[in-house]
């Protein structure tokens, strides 16, 4: 079934051609949106293991505001001739009719099929599903997905993996969606890529229309349809750069109580999406692999150490090493919390000894990255006087070793070192699987001089990244920052896409695999690159 989203009409349902539902046309999506009965977004799942799996969807009832009953179905086969599973789940107004429930008793590493009945009788989409593998495994292969900004475009990299009959898993780590308002993107809306509400989000209904919105999208659905999703936040699920105690998006005086619209983003998070209430959680790939689930945003980040004074400072030189030495330095800067980074060095040591890759999702990147000394040379033109101050201050601050973002990692070396050291400790192949920077970057990890993993940092599916401030060529831009920066092995700092990592017990493979276009719809792929790392190696070759 072709389905098409703009804003005078909306379709909504399986492209396996089931409980289908077009809503008339002439109305506003918003009104589309709230008016939705039936199977309203698809069917997903998520949490997956050996044997379980947590599956979701979304049905509102054509009359009453009271609880409903959902049954669902899991089968070996897309037509449900071998029933192997199955329950019942409750929702209702009070979580935005969304259901979740989780189901035991599956095969181990084997796909299974399922599917929704409202209590009229009528069915979801049939969602396709894959447990997690136990014993030996040869190969197991997941998507990498970042930054969907969908005003800037088409979510063509959901609908080229979705395609695909070669991937396990996806993993997506964070800016599902963005918080901000229409007036924030000016120019740069693609045609009938702007999402509901129109304005910035701050409530729970705004966070519950905003993720109504994007997963109406068909190639999200279709995503979300055809495999399972270990899923993290990052900051736009809440607001751009948000800390346990507010973000740089969020204004107490104008926009209310921090820890409401944190509260809020959160609801509105597990609602929407096929995640269980668990902070973090570690998924085991048979002895192949573990994949870790974080957070690091909203629940222990503490709040970035503040270089915007050393650089108004009288002698910002002496103002910088002090920052360097001191602020930059502090113990208690934690990104994870002390609870979670226990929690993570205890796991990566256990896991190491039974698994061949300790794989680590995370919403932002962990390599160091300084702003190249040439990069002011790479601007635009056009470019406002504040952007080439705020280059210029980024590659004084790399002078003296400082990073280009306070918001990453890297603006917090006491607890990246910490992490690096857990996993040198325990003896692990680390594999970070990182994104939010919108471009893409491979890195070599080091602690103490010594190999500590690396990190495949994907490119985002649709946001922009820091080739929209540049007039040079990227590949000059990308050989600037790989030699900068000693971590750093590679870069693409100019497309959008996705991830391909291919894990076998000898080699861990990431695809960087770049779309054609993002301004209309299509899967063609214009590029790829790829990368590895041996095992025992901790560092690309």
């Amino acid at each position: 079934m072709k389905m098409h989203v703009d804003r005078r009409s909306l379709v909504l349902g399986g492209s396996l051609g089931l409980g289908a539902l077009l809503l008339p046309a002439g109305r506003g999506l918003a009104a589309q949106l709230l008016a939705a009965r039936g199977f309203t977004h698809n069917v997903a799942s998520g949490e997956p293991g050996p044997d379980s799996m947590l599956l979701w969807t979304r049905y509102v009832p054509a009359a009453g505001d009271g609880a409903i009953r959902l049954d669902v179905e899991v089968a070996l086969d897309a037509d449900f001739s071998k029933v192997v599973a199955g329950g019942s789940v409750r929702t209702g107004p009070w979580r935005d009719w969304t259901a979740k429930i989780t189901v035991d008793g599956l095969k181990p590493g084997t796909v299974h099929w399922y599917r929704f009945v409202a209590p009229d009788g009528s069915k979801s989409p049939v969602g396709r599903t894959k447990t997690l593998p136990v014993g030996d495994v040869p190969r197991f292969n997941l998507g990498l997905f970042s930054c969907s900004n969908l005003p800037y475009g088409w979510f063509n990299a959901y609908g080229h993996a979705a395609a695909r009959s070669d991937l396990d898993l996806w993993l997506h780590v964070g800016d599902y969606i963005y918080e901000y308002g229409a007036a924030s993107y000016r120019d740069k809306v693609v045609a009938g890529r702007v999402p509901e509400p129109d304005h910035e989000i701050l409530a729970i209904a705004d966070y519950r229309l905003r993720f109504a919105s994007y997963r109406a999208d068909p190639d999200l659905q279709r995503l979300h349809q055809m495999a399972p999703m270990v899923a993290l936040w990052d900051d736009h699920e809440s607001t751009n750069d948000s800390w346990e105690g507010g973000a740089q998006n969020h204004q107490p005086a104008t926009e209310g109580d921090w820890n409401a619209r944190r509260a809020a983003a959160m609801q509105a998070y597990r609602e929407w999406m096929p995640v269980s209430d668990e902070p973090w959680k570690a998924y085991p790939l048979g002895t192949l692999a573990t994949l870790y689930r974080t957070e690091s945003r909203l629940l222990g980040r503490t709040r970035p150490a503040d270089i915007g004074a050393a650089y108004r400072a009288a002698d910002p030189d002496a103002a910088l090493k002090a920052f360097r030495d001191g602020a930059w330095r502090d113990p208690s800067a934690t990104m994870l919390g002390s609870m979670q980074e226990s929690w993570l060095a205890h796991a990566l040591k256990a896991n190491a000894r039974t698994t061949a890759w300790q794989l680590v999702g995370m919403g932002t990147i962990l390599g160091r990255t300084l702003m190249p000394a040439d990069a002011v040379s790479w601007l635009r033109a056009d470019s406002t006087e504040r952007r080439v101050n705020g280059f210029r201050d980024s590659i004084r601050a790399g002078r003296l070793g400082l990073p280009m973002w306070m918001d990453r990692w890297d603006g917090y070396p006491a607890a990246r070192a910490r992490l690096l050291r857990a996993a040198q400790q325990a003896d692990a192949d680390l594999v970070m699987l990182s994104g939010d920077s919108h471009n893409a970057w491979a890195y070599s990890l080091a602690e103490d001089g010594r190999p500590a993993g690396v990190e495949f940092a994907g490119h985002s599916v649709t946001s922009g990244g820091i080739e929209g401030d540049c007039a040079a060529d990227p590949k000059t831009v990308a050989a600037g920052f790989v030699a900068a920066n000693p971590e750093l092995k590679w870069a693409d700092t100019s497309r959008r896409g996705y991830m391909m990592i291919e894990i076998t017990p000898r080699r861990v493979t990431g695809e960087w695999l770049f779309l054609q276009t993002i301004q209309s719809r299509t899967t063609a792929i214009a590029g790829t690159h790829r990368m590895h790392v041996e095992r025992g190696r901790r560092a690309f070759v």
